[in-house]
């Protein structure tokens, strides 16, 4: 029998098995980009179709309600031109989306429409209207109050940490998994750390990269994210809010130490042992099918001496999403398996006030009592 004949035709059926892998790799992500610049494309056709359902029961109410709602009418008018506003700043954050990841292939077409194989649910729609809440959140003076909540004190912590008399930050790396629109790395990058962000979400990574890279000075650009808030308003006024961004231009004012983006999955993406610094996470490690995963990967890649700063609550997004698994550790529980696999806690509060891209004049406000914990990775 001819072995070594038989060993190569194994590695060119499994060669071809590997192609033919990555080839469907690709052709998903390919897929599922497409989907995501259709739901930023169709943010205008999905929102006014959503006003013309409010328009069209209107009109099937009594004419004496329809008079009493004439200012109602008026109102629908208006959320239409601030919508209008929003699809031009949508269409400028998806302008060169394309170039994003360096595909030739995701080429963002005019006449683009949807198709069976996209698939366009109203949850993607609702993202897009998500990631104008989170643009508030990250980069407008009007979300300062929630940056002060949740960014600051991570950035106090670990400026207080790594003494700049003591250590040279531009060769601190920082880990920021989860870094939605770059707002935590831009402002540890400015105190001269060298900080990595990670994000999962293309929603995210488009719109990080238009405000990080693109906005070239403060306020560029104005959106209405409470536009389609319809529920628990003082007034009409609080859906027509304007907010501008960016509060601060990362290109007109950059930072002194060095920032920059990565795309994927944090499991997948993070392997080297003992490399970071210092890892951060704000409402991120709750996103996981199996917590213990995200604690397990966060103690391999720190260094020896190294810090996990983490703050946020336990909401477990996989809870109740139907055909996911899911575990729910409670913080005590939390507590006891990062002592187990070695971490020393410096620090452990609870109940630390946070909001989330939550509208400031809405009559429903909720926060969490959040957690907030400071882990050091062992030297032996």
């Amino acid at each position: 029998m001819d072995t070594s004949s038989a060993s190569n035709n194994t590695k060119e059926a499994l060669k071809e098995d590997s192609e033919i892998s990555v080839s469907e790799d690709m052709e998903e992500e390919r897929k599922n980009f497409f989907k995501i610049i259709a739901a930023f494309k169709y943010y205008r056709h999905s929102s006014i179709a959503e006003l013309k359902r409010k328009e069209t029961f209107l009109q099937t109410l009594p004419p004496a309600h329809q008079k009493m709602l004439s200012n109602y009418q008026e109102h629908l008018q208006n959320l239409k031109r601030c919508i209008d506003v929003n699809a031009q700043v949508i269409k400028q954050i998806i302008q060169d989306a394309n170039c994003l990841f360096q595909n030739a292939d995701h080429n963002i077409e005019p006449d683009l429409q949807p198709s069976d194989g996209l698939k366009l649910r109203y949850q993607d729609f609702q993202k897009v209207q998500i990631t104008m809440k989170q643009i508030f959140r990250d980069w407008s003076e009007q979300g300062k109050l929630e940056r002060d909540q949740c960014y600051t004190p991570i950035i106090d912590e670990i400026t207080k940490f790594f003494d700049p008399a003591k250590y040279d930050l531009s060769k601190v790396k920082i880990l920021v998994p989860g870094a939605g629109l770059g707002r935590l790395i831009y402002e540890l990058a400015c105190q001269g750390f060298y900080c990595e962000g990670n994000e999962f979400s293309l929603f995210m990574l488009i719109a990080s990269n238009f405000v990080l890279n693109r906005c070239v000075i403060a306020n560029q650009c104005t959106i209405y994210p409470w536009v389609h808030q319809f529920v628990n308003n003082l007034s009409q006024h609080n859906q027509l809010v304007p907010v501008m961004f960016p509060d601060v231009s990362p290109r007109k004012f950059p930072p002194k130490g060095t920032m920059n983006m990565v795309a994927g999955d944090f499991l997948q993406v993070y392997r080297d042992e003992d490399y970071w610094e210092c890892i951060a996470t704000c409402f991120f490690i709750d996103c996981a099918n199996n917590i213990i995963e995200f604690v397990e990967v966060i103690k391999k890649i720190l260094k020896p001496g190294g810090i996990w700063v983490n703050l946020g609550p336990l909401l477990y997004h996989f809870s109740d999403v139907p055909g996911e698994g899911s575990i729910e550790p409670t913080y005590e529980d939390l507590l006891e398996i990062i002592r187990s696999l070695g971490f020393i806690i410096l620090k452990s509060e609870t109940n630390v006030v946070t909001t989330y891209s939550q509208n400031p004049s809405s009559m429903h406000q909720s926060h969490y009592n959040s957690i907030y914990l400071v882990c050091q990775k062992p030297y032996n």
